[in-house]
């Protein structure tokens, strides 16, 4: 989904919590102050009755940081070519787009990679090659199968319409969005995980100008 982030129309992703809740009743709470310091903004699922917390989880961390926090992006990119002071690195996604999108240059003294080389794949892009940095403007969390039409736009799905009176000029939805948005998720996590409705991170991001920081 590099593209959707390049383009403007990914500003928001979901990721599974490993820590699920043990049963419905559960809910989720936030530490804002503990007498252990080391717990301080952790959360946990817990499950209250009259007289408060019946069962509780072990508090964890959201794992991808705080609001206002920056995190950068892999994508698959090789190395073009080598100068004197800097290197010159193409990216896949923006292979068909202009030379000024396509390229970023970094210190030639941080590139350790071979000139001219084969496609380095997202999962294995150093951090000095990115060039994309994200901050994280809202958390928060709910249920997979939850995603409204609005958020599955968020998450870069196309909406596609299809004329139905040219004379009026009238237009309807070609695609829903939110099925979209379903079967990409299978492909990437199975059909399984969607079934399984599990609970999710759900992160709101913007670009920050400048590439990677």
């Amino acid at each position: 989904m590099v593209r959707a982030i390049l383009e403007g129309r990914k500003t928001q992703t979901r990721r599974i919590m490993k820590v699920q809740p043990g049963t419905p009743e559960f809910g989720l709470r936030r530490i804002i102050e503990s007498s252990k310091a080391n717990e301080n903004g952790m959360y946990f699922w817990s499950q209250d009755d009259a007289c408060g917390i019946k069962a509780r989880s072990k508090p964890f961390l959201f794992p991808y940081g705080e609001v206002g926090d920056r995190i950068w992006v892999r994508e698959t990119f090789r190395v073009h070519s080598r100068a004197t002071d800097v290197a010159t690195l193409v990216y896949r996604a923006s292979v068909r787009n202009s030379w000024t999108e396509q390229t970023h240059r970094v210190p030639v003294a941080v590139c350790n990679k071979a000139t001219p080389e084969k496609w380095t794949p997202s999962i294995h892009m150093p951090r000095w090659a990115s060039r994309i940095t994200l901050e994280i403007t809202d958390v928060r969390v709910e249920r997979l199968n939850n995603i409204s039409y609005d958020d599955a736009i968020s998450e870069g799905i196309k909406q596609e319409w299809t004329c139905i009176d040219p004379g009026l000029g009238s237009y309807a939805h070609k695609n829903d969005v939110q099925d979209d948005y379903e079967t990409l998720w299978k492909s990437i996590y199975g059909t399984d995980s969607w079934q399984a409705n599990p609970w999710v991170w759900v992160i709101e991001f913007k670009r920050v100008e400048g590439g990677a920081a």
